[in-house]
């Protein structure tokens, strides 16, 4: 009997793992074991919002990859792609593959805010969500108003469900969203990477998606005409896409 590939989905930041509901069952289908997870803080535990953070991420994700037998793959939303580099870090003989989708692949010891610096990305108008967040007195903790969530994270579905989608954010802390991690190109730098490209993308912007490819080079590119979230707005479009290369990279 063939071992199981396990498919461990990360959502980013404001969400949870509600995000994955209608390709969870499209990844059954292609014959691997979906673990759409939920990370603390975001709604779906007592874990205050201000107390997230990458470390408790990483141990969180971590404590699922630890009693996993089989293959893993990583599939990391937006935000989460911090997260799965430093998975990958600390778990790199255990993962076989990392997908990105839209994802925040950075530089050892970079965080998203110094691309954007590089890429000179307030200039260029591609600040994607960040203009639009609502913050805390404090500015530990945002939220992302529905009207603004449904136009930038969700602009390539209806509008009536985009703002559906939109009102089920939840609050983030600020330490669970500029995240930054170090990694070795013996460790992390070994495990095979897709990346799917978004080219509708209003968040992480495409000239943004590019420059991060370009400094991490080595990513089998993935190219959808769709937007920020492509397993929320067009499911079976991702799947078809990005399933079958999974399947041939773990293969």
């Amino acid at each position: 009997m063939a071992e199981p590939v396990h498919a461990i989905l990360i959502h980013g930041a404001w969400q949870g793992s509600w995000v994955w509901d209608d390709f969870v069952p499209l990844v059954a289908e292609a014959g691997l074991v979906a673990h759409a997870v939920d990370l603390p803080g975001n709604g779906a535990d007592d874990t205050p919002a201000e107390q997230a953070s990458l470390e408790l991420y990483v141990d969180h994700v971590g404590a699922l990859i630890e009693v996993l037998e089989g293959k893993i793959t990583l599939l990391a939303h937006s935000g989460a792609g911090v997260i799965a580099s430093a998975l990958g870090e600390r778990y790199a003989q255990r993962l076989s593959l990392i997908t990105y989708i839209a994802g925040m692949m950075l530089p050892s010891g970079w965080d998203f805010a110094d691309i954007l610096r590089q890429e000179k990305a307030q200039e260029r108008g591609l600040m994607g969500i960040g203009p639009h967040l609502v913050w805390n007195e404090e500015r530990t903790i945002s939220h992302v108003p529905p009207q603004a969530g449904a136009r930038i994270f969700l602009n390539d579905m209806p509008h009536d469900l985009a703002l559906a989608g939109a009102e089920k954010l939840t609050p983030q802390g600020e330490r669970g969203r500029a995240l930054r991690t170090t990694w070795t190109q013996a460790r992390f730098g070994q495990i095979p990477r897709l990346y799917v490209q978004c080219a509708r993308d209003l968040s992480v912007l495409l000239p943004i998606q590019q420059a991060m490819q370009a400094t991490v080079p080595g990513a089998v590119r993935i190219a959808l005409d769709a937007g920020h979230a492509p397993h929320v707005s067009q499911p079976q479009v991702l799947a078809d896409a990005l399933l079958p290369a999974i399947l041939a990279q773990i293969a």
